[in-house]
């Protein structure tokens, strides 16, 4: 770098000072109800997106299909936790569904499968 201006930058930092940027210095979704497993789609198919940062339209590009948070996340390069604030603008804008997985009844699971071993075990 020769301007003496740019001396902050470094190569190695990536986009993260953009997606701060992107983010408005939030570090986190305030939103309880995503988590890593929370399936996305796009609901607004032909419509166009509110927000003119690259990355928002990345994600609606992926969420073509239903994909989980994590996938998202990882189609793009990006941290977690800053991937589920810009998913989290989105949905807020309307262009985004997302479903929870269901919840797994506690104990009823677990013993269907050690059923099925003791019953493999008993065949044996």
């Amino acid at each position: 770098m020769s301007d003496s201006r740019e001396h902050w930058y470094e190569e190695d930092a990536g986009p993260l000072v953009r997606l701060y940027a992107v983010t408005r210095g939030r570090g986190r979704a305030d939103r309880p109800d995503l988590n890593m497993d929370t399936m996305l789609v796009d609901s607004g198919r032909g419509l166009g997106l509110r927000r003119p940062e690259p990355e928002y339209a990345a994600i609606v590009a992926i969420c073509r299909h239903p994909v989980s948070v994590a996938e998202v996340s990882a189609h793009l390069h990006l941290p977690l936790t800053m991937t589920k604030v810009l998913i989290g603008d989105l949905i807020d804008d309307g262009r985004l569904r997302f479903r929870m997985p269901p919840a797994a009844a506690e104990n009823a699971s677990d013993l269907g499968v050690l059923h099925a071993v003791l019953a493999g075990i008993r065949s044996l």
